[in-house]
């Protein structure tokens, strides 16, 4: 990988493809099934820091508009991204963003990793409940008691996996010299 351009496109593309695998598992559970899809946002973000998780996300979304069965349960097209879940596929861009960064600004550090992990997480929810209160026009109490509040406990717990995963596969791929020594890839024009 002689250019950085082509080293860039091919990190984004390999994560990229890693959410979209972690998307599709599934664990059905009575109230809600927990997917694999925020876990791997935050694991991304923790990794390779916000600029890169934040296109990977892009990526990702645009592969799912586009059609390729990406989203959870093998899903795609724009229905999926407007309807009632949309507004967590969306939340994932800032959540992705604000999880790198600060990480990037504060230090890629365990108890970072967990502050910030968890930061994110709330980040996709209330995007999720404010999408939920939009699109199937509910009160705001129904769209927290719905969309915030039955993912709370699965999402502190997929926020925890993903710092101290992400953290250890960091570390992993610095000490391999497979990721750049500075805080985060840097894009190149």
């Amino acid at each position: 990988m002689n250019s950085p351009k082509t080293r860039n496109m091919i990190i984004i593309a390999m994560y990229a493809s890693i959410l979209s695998i972690l998307a599709q598992i599934i664990i059905p559970l009575p109230l809600i099934p927990i997917t694999g899809q925020t876990l791997a946002v935050g694991l991304i973000a923790t990794i390779i820091g916000s600029r890169f998780s934040t296109y990977t996300i892009f990526v990702y979304l645009a592969l799912g508009i586009i059609g390729i069965p990406v989203f959870s349960g093998f899903t795609s097209g724009l229905g999926i991204l407007f309807g009632p879940t949309g507004g967590y596929l969306l939340g994932f861009i800032p959540a992705a963003f604000f999880t790198g960064y600060w990480l990037e600004k504060r230090g890629f550090t365990n108890t970072h990793a967990v502050i910030a992990n968890l930061l994110g997480m709330v980040i996709t929810l209330v995007f999720g409940v404010l999408w939920l209160k939009i699109f199937a026009s509910i009160s705001w109490n129904t769209a927290f008691l719905t969309g915030f509040m039955p993912f709370l406990p699965v999402g502190i717990l997929k926020a925890a996996i993903a710092a101290y995963l992400g953290i250890l596969i960091r570390k992993r791929l610095l000490s391999a010299r497979l990721l750049p020594a500075s805080s985060s890839y840097k894009l190149v024009d």
